[in-house]
Formats: structure tokens, C-alpha cells, sequence
């Protein structure tokens, strides 16, 4: 075999002569070919395999397709060895748990052997190993439900985009005290938040870091190309696909990190609120997405941005549903939408959901960028706080420059409200708490 530390033995083997395959190979029996594709010590590289030594958190921060489902899933499966051991799974949703991280390609069911595969019960959200390990399903959404339970060890899948990160984060650490050494795996593509920067220079925390590119020759190669003709040498790039911790691309007017400082929780009582609305042309795949934003203004003179609703491929009548539900849902005071492409007809298609709804049509005389500079300065003046975590929205403001080519659809939505709330003449309607 050719020793290489940044290869898996799969790797190493592939690189051979068919004759060498055939003599390393000719040495396993059929039992030992057949476990062979189950061992992960085989196929992993090196730096896919868990670290030595006493931590208690390892961090796997990495682009996507790196391989960090396939890493978690392993650890999982070599935790649940252990008869007693009680593991929290944990990602995003409830949907993202289960079909990723349980029921997916490289989830916990798909690369388990029949004999060590365990039982998922998905009405009480549970795995259960033969050997008797038990496995619990959290959602970041649902915080609350790590209240009491105690665990020997965790996977937390795609930390970064945690709702409510910090909250379900205490929860565990709280209920992580079975065992002699309990553990957490956090397996995430990486996003500015404190509590990132909090295990990065944690002493009992080791981190993995790596790319896209570490996994090639278990990726597409239209994908890869497509990866690198679109997203090389672009700040989006570097933190999805090369696992980076960013700052900003050069030029943009949004950087993740100042954006990360004002992020709140929850938002205080709201003076006013509005959903603000820049309608596609078309719905078809080609077409731009319609940015659909909530946005609200608070008795300190700060703007809120609540919620980004913004959808792709939607027919009129869709995202029509979708703002008109959601000023139901946040009780806000109207609707502004952007005119330039659909004039008339985008004040109908509301009216037709809802007929007496408020609404405002806005016109864009300038550039996205002029337009968008304001909005900008509100942001550097502490005046603007992203409500949770928003990552498509904050993705788009942080890659859009000035003469950039593809439409910030969410980045409109959230130019068009914020300066429907802040920008113009102040007004001051009863307080109201969401």
C-alpha cells in the first residue's frame, strides 16, 4: 500500500495496479470482503476518524460534501457499542434529523451493518440498538425538550444554523452527565455566531477543519466543476465550500461577523410592522426568487428583521399566500412591494387573497446598491438586529457588490422594509407585543 496520511486505505487501494488489488485482496475472505464495506476505519481518511485524547467537544468545521453527516453518523454507531450508552441526535428540525441524519444516504440506518442496525421508532422519536444503546431525535426548534433528559454522549448536526443555538445548547450541556466521559460531536459548515467562536477556543474542545475538495473522489464531477466555475474566489464559497469563518467579501456593504454582533433572540415590542415584497417576473427554475421579508420597528427606534419567507419558483398566487399570511401571523401594519416589474398586477394578486389589505407600491429609481447603502448604514450604526438566525439572507447581503450580476432578491425585500420603517416619516402607533 502507498502510505499517504490524507488518503483512506480505499484511496490508497485505488491507486494501485488491478494486479496489486487482486494480491492485497485475494488475503480476505468472503465474511471479512463482506465487513470490509461497513468498516469505517477503511474507508474514512484520516482526518475523518475521531481524535485522540480526553476531549469533550469535537468540532468538525467543514465545506459541504467534506463528508461531516458520514463522520457523525460513524461516531454514533461506535458510541452505540456501548450498551448503556443514551445518545441526543440533534439537528435543525425535526425533518433534518430524520431524513438526514437518521434515515439519509449517510445517516445512522443506511451505514450500519443488519446485525448492529438499529430499530427507529418515529412516533417516540427513538433508535434502539440490539445491544440495548437507545438514541433520542431533538430539534434545535424545540430547545425545551432537552430540559431533563440526560445523555452519555451527542451529535449535533449543522450547529450554525440553529434557530435557537445558544438556549438548546445549555439544554444539552446541562443533561450531557452519563458515563464516565460524555461527548458531543458537533459536525457544522461554519457561520459567524459567539458560540462557534466559544468551542473554537475552548481548552477541552479539538476541532477538524476541511473542504469540498478533501471529498472529490466521492463527489460528481459536474458538481465539483460547477462549485468552482461559480463559487470560487467568492465569500459564499469560501465559508460553504472551504469552510471558513468569514468577515465579508471585499466591497459588500454587510459583513456576517457585524451582522452576528447585533443578532437578537427575540424581538422587543414592535411599533410597526411590515412585510415587504420584490415579486419574480416569471416561475420558472431560471427565475429569480421572490424576497419576501418581515421586518419591524421598535419603541427604541431599531429595526427587527424577523423573518426571511423569501421563496423560489413561485407563481404569483404563492407568494401572495405566503405575505398575506405572514401580516396575518405577525399582526403587521401593511404590505410594500415593489412595482417595477409587475405594476398593477401585484397589488391584485394580494387583493385577491385579502381585498382590504393595507398596501404600499414602491418604485426603484436608482441602483440596487444606491438603494441599498442607507439600509447599510443603519446596520453600522447598531441600529438593525436580525431576529435568530436568517443564513440566506445573510449569505446574499454579505456576497452582493456593486455591479454584481445576479438579483439579491431577499436583499430587495429587506431594502424595501426596512426603508418603508425607518426611512420615512415616523409614526407612532400603539406598541404591541408578537
Amino acid at each position: 500500500m502507498i502510505a499517504d496520511d490524507d488518503l483512506s486505505f480505499a484511496e490508497q487501494l485505488a491507486l494501485l495496479s488491478s494486479a496489486e488489488q487482486t494480491a492485497i485482496l485475494a488475503e480476505f475472505g468472503a465474511a471479512d470482503l463482506e465487513a470490509l464495506g461497513y468498516d469505517w476505519r477503511f474507508w474514512a481518511r484520516p482526518q475523518q476518524l475521531p481524535p485522540p485524547g480526553a476531549w469533550h467537544c469535537w468540532l468538525v468545521l467543514a465545506g459541504r460534501g467534506f463528508g461531516k453527516t458520514r463522520m457523525g453518523a460513524e461516531w454514533v454507531r461506535l458510541k452505540a457499542r456501548d450498551p448503556e450508552a443514551v445518545i441526543a441526535l440533534v439537528g435543525a428540525n425535526a425533518k433534518d434529523v430524520r431524513q438526514i441524519m437518521v434515515e439519509g444516504q449517510s445517516g445512522l440506518l443506511h451505514i450500519s451493518p443488519e446485525i448492529e442496525r438499529p430499530d427507529f421508532e418515529p412516533s417516540k422519536q427513538r433508535l434502539l440498538w440490539p445491544n440495548g444503546a437507545r438514541g433520542f431525535l431533538y430539534s434545535a426548534q424545540q430547545p425545551d425538550q432537552l430540559r431533563g433528559p440526560q445523555h452519555s454522549a451527542a451529535w449535533v448536526d449543522e450547529l450554525a444554523k440553529f434557530p435557537n443555538a445558544e438556549m438548546l445548547w445549555d439544554m444539552l450541556a446541562m443533561g450531557l452527565r452519563l458515563g464516565d466521559m460524555p461527548q458531543v460531536m458537533v459536525t457544522t459548515t461554519p457561520r459567524p455566531m459567539a458560540l462557534l467562536s466559544g468551542l473554537l477556543a475552548a481548552k477541552d474542545c479539538v476541532t477538524t477543519r476541511g473542504t469540498t475538495w478533501d471529498n472529490a473522489g466521492n463527489l460528481p464531477r459536474r458538481f465539483l466543476h460547477e462549485m468552482k466555475a461559480r463559487y470560487v474566489g467568492t465569500s459564499l464559497g469560501a465559508q460553504e465550500l472551504e469552510g471558513a469563518l468569514l468577515e465579508g467579501m471585499k466591497g459588500a456593504l454587510w459583513t456576517l461577523g457585524s451582522i452576528a454582533c447585533l443578532r437578537v433572540p427575540k424581538a422587543p415590542p414592535l411599533a410597526r410592522v411590515v412585510i415587504a415584497i420584490d415579486p419574480p417576473v416569471t416561475a420558472h427554475a431560471a427565475s429569480d426568487a421572490c424576497g419576501i421579508i418581515a421586518a419591524g420597528c421598535g419603541a427604541d427606534g431599531h429595526g427587527y428583521v424577523l423573518e426571511d419567507l423569501s421563496l423560489q419558483q413561485a407563481s404569483p398566487d404563492e407568494w401572495a399566500r405566503v405575505a398575506v399570511e405572514a401580516f396575518s401571523r405577525f399582526q403587521a401594519d401593511r404590505i410594500v412591494a415593489e412595482v417595477n416589474q409587475g405594476g398593477d398586477l401585484v397589488e391584485h394578486v394580494l387583493r385577491t387573497r385579502c381585498a382590504h389589505i393595507p398596501y404600499r407600491a414602491v418604485r426603484a429609481t436608482r441602483g440596487k446598491y444606491l438603494r441599498a447603502e442607507p439600509i447599510a448604514a443603519l446596520y453600522e450604526q447598531g441600529r438593525i438586529h436580525h431576529v435568530g438566525q436568517l443564513p440566506q439572507l445573510e449569505d446574499e447581503l454579505c456576497c452582493f457588490t456593486a455591479g454584481q450580476a445576479k438579483s439579491p432578491d431577499r436583499l430587495d425585500a429587506l431594502v424595501w422594509a426596512l426603508t418603508d420603517l425607518m426611512l420615512r416619516r415616523a409614526q407612532t402607533p400603539t406598541i404591541r407585543q408578537l
